[in-house]
């Protein structure tokens, strides 16, 4: 935890712009881990069950049009 920590502080330390560039960067490096795991979970079948769902609902009519 000490690592932690001690980024904690660099973070603390940066100037306004250098806070705006990391949180970009971490922003975007969440979204990039976040489709890997979906990526991952689709190529597993993880969510399958979501797409039957969904095609029972429309042959149900059951959908709407957003």
């Amino acid at each position: 935890m000490a690592r932690v920590e001690h980024i904690k502080a660099e973070i603390e330390a940066l100037s306004e712009e250098d806070f705006a560039r990391l949180r970009k960067w971490f922003a975007e490096k969440d979204w990039q881990r976040w489709d890997e795991q979906l990526e991952a979970d689709v190529a597993a079948g993880k969510l399958d069950v979501l797409l039957e769902e969904a095609k029972a609902a429309k042959a149900q009519g059951r959908l709407q049009d957003l």
